[in-house]
């Protein structure tokens, strides 16, 4: 299993427009956050979790031609909002095959796909919209893509949203959560690589910190923990990657994590 960082930035992105820190302003590449994303390829299954403003410039960068399915964790634009460029991938074969994408989401996030991408659902499309395969899961319960079983991990990005991680046989992935249940981290036991997300080092509202982010992965135990969905408020990824428990990296943009399965 391989699993590859798109993007491991907020919902800003880092650099932020306008913004002169020092993270905004660092010529190092690791300080250079696309919104966050990922990708798991798995027994010839190519998943990517999450497609939000930046999914054209991440598949570009990763050059892929096919991917298999998006796992949507939710449905924030910086998650969703790249959605409509799956058309590139319906008709990279075209002509005669035009692939349709098949997306997963619990029911608020594939409202939400429903509601701005009306136009990829209507009875008479126009030509070049998306061709979309929308499939509304149950967090309770596993589902399948291609025969690779997908967890459901469910979780709160606030009291007002839900938010959905997915673990994926040796990997779990979240981001965006503020809140888990202990029933939910019983699905994380055995995980070599957890990924989870990391706001900033002060406290956040809707999401975790560093510190809440590092008491989970004290919990569940994995081999290797990354963060993810990190502001420029993260500092400088030398130094506070350095400053992070054994076993615990600040994740990056591009950056490749093998695992077996």
């Amino acid at each position: 299993m391989k699993l590859t960082f798109l993007g491991t930035g907020t919902s800003q992105g880092v650099p932020v427009i306008g913004c002169r820190c020092e993270v905004c302003t660092s010529r190092d590449p690791h300080d250079n956050r696309l919104r966050t994303s990922a990708m798991v390829e798995t027994r010839g299954v190519r998943l990517v979790i999450d497609a939000g403003p930046d999914f054209r410039c991440q598949m570009l960068r990763v050059g892929v031609r096919h991917i298999d399915a998006i796992l949507l964790t939710h449905e924030h634009k910086d998650h969703t909002g790249g959605l409509d460029d799956v058309r590139a991938f319906n008709f990279v074969d075209y002509p005669p095959t035009v692939h349709r994408v098949d997306i997963y989401a619990a029911a608020a996030a594939a409202a939400v796909v429903r509601k701005d991408f009306d136009y990829a659902f209507e009875q008479n499309k126009y030509r070049g919209v998306p061709e979309i395969e929308l499939h509304e899961i149950d967090p309770a319960r596993p589902f399948e893509v291609g025969g690779v079983e997908v967890l459901p991990v469910s979780g709160r990005h606030s009291e007002r949203f839900a938010v959905t991680g997915y673990r994926i046989g040796p990997l779990a992935y979240l981001t965006d959560f503020k809140m888990i249940a202990d029933a939910e981290i019983e699905k994380l036991r055995g995980v070599d690589v957890l990924v989870v997300n990391a706001l900033r080092f002060r406290k956040h509202d809707s999401h975790f910190n560093v510190e809440e982010a590092l008491e989970l992965i004290r919990r569940v135990g994995p081999r290797e923990a990354f963060l993810t969905h990190m502001s420029h408020e993260i500092g400088l990824h030398a130094a506070t990657d350095a400053a992070l428990p054994e076993g615990v990296h600040l994740a990056y943009d591009g950056l490749q994590i093998d695992m077996n399965e």
